[in-house]
């Protein structure tokens, strides 16, 4: 059974379509797990939309989708996620950060409601919310195990750890390095994954200006990835003024760093 995850949006911020992101893409946030017939999303940037559409030309299923956070890049994919509208799909919709401030249907009826968009929340019939506290196993039905860490991240963040017969996937995005318990919790929670997509909005030189930002770099990816004996590091949420020349540059100085190091690209498959 095949253990894979796609990426279909790997921009960060706002999308940025244009001449300069072609290679690399301009779509927000978006995975897709799959082991078999199980299938987990993680967030619904704009990159949904098309994950969405294939989705939906095939056989009516259930599944969960995971948001990392609610920040419009990370939520505004739902309101174009074809399934979501139809009711021989079963999606539950799952987040981790809000803490009991709100809940998850509250935030996305905020985006879904007029004058802001004039299809309203409870359209979306296929779609279920709940929420739950990071730091621990999620239990789920499926062949995908799933456990959660809160990251660094204005507002709070979840990360995920996604394992299979043996192989693990580890999505950190949106998460800010330099809270020295929460690195160590992270640095715990990636530890020995076959793949860690990870959060590379800037380099090194530029952090110090968005300091408090909720980021981090692609040279802080590559260290944790060493420190914590990750075989693929893929760096990911690219900076939206990033353009493909750039990336290029940033994956040949990450792969000397680390031989398994990637630029994250929309459309890439990863098998771990």
């Amino acid at each position: 059974m095949t253990f894979s995850l796609k990426l279909w949006g790997v921009r960060g911020s706002t999308p940025t379509p244009g001449p300069s992101t072609l290679r690399y893409g301009g779509e927000t946030t978006s995975f897709e797990i799959r082991a078999g017939d199980d299938i987990v999303l993680i967030d619904c940037g704009s990159g949904a939309r098309n994950l969405g559409g294939e989705l939906h030309a095939r056989p009516p299923r259930a599944f969960d989708m995971f948001f990392t956070h609610t920040h419009l890049d990370h939520i505004c994919g739902l309101p174009f996620f074809t399934p979501a509208y139809d009711d021989r799909f079963a999606i539950k919709a799952w987040a981790g950060h809000l803490a009991g401030s709100s809940c998850l249907m509250d935030i996305i009826c905020r985006i879904m409601s007029p004058p802001i968009f004039p299809v309203a929340a409870n359209s979306l019939r296929a779609v279920s919310f709940a929420s739950f506290r990071p730091g621990g196993p999620l239990p789920r039905d499926g062949e995908i195990a799933l456990s959660t860490v809160a990251l660094s991240h204005p507002g709070g963040a979840t990360g995920y750890r996604l394992e299979h017969g043996g192989k693990s996937i580890c999505i950190i995005t949106d998460h800010e390095h330099g809270d020295p318990e929460i690195d160590r919790a992270v640095r715990r929670f990636v530890e020995g994954a076959d793949v860690m997509i990870y959060d590379a909005m800037f380099t090194d030189e530029e952090y110090p200006r968005f300091t408090g930002w909720g980021h981090s770099t692609w040279q802080k990816g590559v260290e944790l990835a060493l420190e914590a004996g990750v075989a693929r590091p893929v760096l990911f949420h690219h900076d939206p003024r990033r353009s493909d020349d750039a990336l290029d540059a940033i994956a040949e100085q990450a792969a000397r760093r680390h031989p398994g190091a990637l630029v994250g690209r929309e459309g890439m498959v990863l098998t771990p």
